[in-house]
Order: C-alpha cells, then structure tokens, then sequence
C-alpha cells in the first residue's frame, strides 16, 4: 500500500467506531483516562506524533495561535519523520481513521496532522 494510496480522516475517540472507520489510530500522548482499550478499537496508539508538552500547552487550543502552532508542530513533524512512517506501516487498511480527545474540532493537533500528511501545509 503506497502512502498516496491511503484516506485520511478525524473523528474524536468518544464518538463510537464504526467499520468505516479503517484502521484507528490514536494521535494523542495520553490515553484518555476514563475510556477502555476494547471500547476505543484502537489499531495503533502514536503518541509520538502528537506535539511536544512545550507547544502543547502554549497553544492551548488557541484559534489565535493556530497559524503559529501549525508551523511550530510542522517543524517538530520534520524532526520526527519515523513516527509517521510507523503509522503507515502498521496501517492494516487503505482508510486511516485519526483519533483525538480535543473537544474543538476545527482547531487541534489532528486537523494538523491530517494537513501536514496531505502536504496542506
């Protein structure tokens, strides 16, 4: 499966999985605490790919920062190229589902990541 090859799409991990959904994979570094491993379907956790604490905390889902934030987390991205090639070498299916526990979901570190994978950037 080539990576061109492959649909990318959002969904928060409380929204209930469905075969549609490909192969799941978690993006976020923390595991939401109140949410079992057999509930979530998870195919893959990458907490890898998910921003630095440091950029993290200073966006603080801030819709004024976004600009910023993306090429900040772009630029970590760049430095973390094995962390998305994992993804795609696990993916078990040509849909790849990223799930997030942000609750705005215009502007959160998957909607980033889905871009910089899609080179929207």
């Amino acid at each position: 499966m080539k990576y061109d090859e492959i649909t990318l799409q959002l969904k928060r991990i409380t929204d209930a999985p469905s075969p549609d959904d490909g192969f799941r994979v978690l993006v976020d570094r923390h595991w939401p605490s109140d949410l079992s491993e057999e509930t979530a379907q998870v195919g893959l956790w990458l907490g890898d790919v998910a921003p630095s604490p440091r950029l993290r905390k200073w966006f603080n889902h801030d819709p004024a920062r976004w600009d910023d934030f993306l090429d900040q987390y772009f630029a970590e991205l760049d430095e973390n190229p094995q962390a998305v090639t994992e993804m795609f070498q696990k993916a078990t299916s040509s849909k790849i589902t990223l799930l997030y526990t942000a609750k705005d979901v215009r502007h959160n570190h998957a909607v980033a990541l889905k871009m910089y994978l899609e080179g929207d950037d």
